[in-house]
């Protein structure tokens, strides 16, 4: 097995952050460094960080959570309130997936399941994310247009799908997932987000999860 897939099986990592750090020199495997296309047996040791990783199957556990606003998405929340305070011990060592920003809520997917991690979040995957989103004001069509050509940010042109559902609400559709993309997109057009709800991530949908509850997906 190539060693990014055996640490993203064996640990919280993707594969991307699993070749980070075998970039980094922070793996070794029979004490000596390896390379990004190393392969492990069952017989070889494999460290992390200096911590060995045990070669057994492991019990792979993903939850979503309705994560409601005013919720970071770190355990430590300095000074703010964190998701990990709505799960019990058992979980709390789960890293988030697709993090959401502490004013949106939704769709929250939390996993030790490495692999999974990078299918849901790695660009060449094109996983869809699906939004309620409350504007201040209603779009023109000419804004809606825009949106959906595309409004050129600081780091590159920002594509959304959008559907108006009424009352300056409107579903927003899209496969990336830059830091704030949806609320700077239409800052852009001098709007301001006054919610932000996600509702489906790639095969996973909220559906009537209330709020601060989560369910094994």
């Amino acid at each position: 097995m190539r060693i990014n897939k055996f640490i993203a099986q064996q640990t919280s990592l993707s594969r991307r952050a699993a070749d980070t750090a075998i970039s980094e020199g922070r793996v070794l495997i029979n004490s000596e460094p390896v390379g990004p296309g190393s392969i492990v047996s069952l017989d070889d040791e494999v460290k992390l960080d200096g911590k060995l990783i045990s070669n057994t199957k492991k019990t792979l556990v993903t939850l979503m959570l309705n994560k409601p606003a005013g919720y970071v998405c770190s355990r430590n929340g300095q000074g703010s309130k964190t998701i990990y305070g709505l799960l019990p011990n058992r979980f709390r060592h789960l890293n988030s997936v697709g993090r959401l920003d502490k004013n949106s809520s939704g769709l929250l997917l939390l996993t030790n399941d490495g692999n999974l991690a990078n299918k849901l979040t790695h660009p060449s995957f094109q996983k869809e994310k699906i939004y309620e989103v409350k504007l201040d004001r209603k779009l023109s069509d000419e804004d809606i247009a825009k949106v959906q050509k595309g409004i050129r940010l600081e780091d590159g042109l920002s594509k959304l799908q959008i559907n108006e559902l009424g009352s300056n609400k409107y579903e927003v559709r899209m496969s990336e997932g830059r830091n704030r993309q949806i609320r700077r997109t239409f800052e852009a057009l001098n709007s301001n987000v006054k919610s932000l709800h996600r509702t489906k991530f790639g095969d996973y949908a909220l559906k009537a999860l209330p709020p601060k509850s989560y369910i094994e997906g």
